[in-house]
């Protein structure tokens, strides 16, 4: 399994916005995508702006390319997102998972 990892940040004032496009444009794209296999939306306040991560989860490497393009690295960041922020991060980074705990 591969972690493709993006953050992006906001004013604390428009927090909100962000949260919502990425439950309403973007999962239900990335549903879409073969290989995806589920999506972590996570928020850290900041003084006044929040910042967020998303972590998504892909069945490998091909499955990300076939989603990001030739260029990997390169986040693919949508214009409702790109309104929601007020800056965000142009590339990205992918691990491999070495170990997956779930609880017994």
């Amino acid at each position: 399994m591969i972690i493709r990892e993006w953050r992006g940040r906001a004013p604390r004032a428009r927090a909100g916005e962000y949260p919502t496009h990425f439950l309403t444009r973007v999962v239900p794209e990335l549903r879409d995508v073969p290989g995806f296999l589920g999506a972590t939306l996570s928020k850290r306040e900041d003084g006044e702006r929040v910042e967020f991560v998303v972590l998504t989860r892909w069945s490998s490497m091909d499955a990300v390319r076939a989603f990001a393009g030739a260029d990997l690295d390169r986040a693919v960041v949508e214009p409702g997102a790109v309104a929601a922020l007020s800056d965000y991060d142009r590339t990205v980074r992918h691990y491999e998972v070495v170990e997956d705990v779930t609880p017994k």
